[in-house]
């Protein structure tokens, strides 16, 4: 609402994805990923040794995924299941528990022992601060999808490709695995076209309870 003539009037305004809003949404990633990516050097370097000893295979787990624009990237995150994880996923699609375009598993038997911490904690997550810090990914923003989900996308699902998919978001906040694929876009659509900076950082805080809790 602004006022007009003495009068309050209510405007609509159209959704921007560039300008000066978001040059300071990208200072803000690149400071605060910078940092994180300091202060947390040591607990990277106790969690990876943790992967490495758990079971074989590398440490880190590099997936492509579509960013801003439908440009391709390789995301990272801690190893949390089995080396051989994607070559199984075929023989587990019948006992798919996701929503939509997701493959969830509550009892997934590629999870490794250490890998539910992680998981359970988002620990896992946490190599994406390098994402963030190089510009493939935000701190906060829509979730990164599959090449393979992207190609099943209704028309108004890919305005969640305006911006740069998030390390957290709504989704994060709202619900997680509990909500359903409707529900996700739902609130990935209502961010891209509503985002602020404070709101970011709303979002963050509420992420670290959720996390703590």
């Amino acid at each position: 609402f602004r006022p007009v003539d003495g009068l309050p009037l209510m405007h609509v305004e159209i959704p921007q994805f560039d300008g000066v809003k978001h040059a300071v949404k990208r200072s803000f990633d690149i400071a605060a990923s910078g940092l994180g990516l300091l202060v947390l050097a040591p607990l990277f370097a106790i969690v990876a040794i943790l992967v490495h000893l758990d079971s074989p295979g590398g440490v880190l787990f590099r997936q492509e995924r579509v960013g801003k624009g439908e440009r391709s990237f390789t995301m990272l995150k801690f190893r949390t299941m089995v080396a051989t994880a994607e070559a199984d996923l075929a023989a587990l699609r019948e006992a798919n528990e996701g929503n939509g375009l997701l493959f969830k598993m509550k009892n997934d038997p590629r999870v490794t022992r250490i890998g539910r911490i992680l998981r359970k904690y988002s620990l896992d997550e946490l190599p994406q601060l390098w994402n963030v810090f190089i510009g493939d990914m935000s701190l906060v923003g829509p979730r990164p999808p599959l090449p393979s989900e992207v190609l099943d996308y209704e028309s108004h699902v890919r305005r969640r490709l305006y911006i740069k998919p998030g390390l957290t978001g709504m989704w994060q906040v709202g619900g997680r695995s509990d909500l359903s694929w409707e529900e996700s876009v739902r609130l990935d659509l209502y961010y891209v076209e509503n985002w602020s900076l404070v709101g970011d950082l709303m979002i963050l805080w509420r992420t670290v309870k959720v996390v703590t809790r």
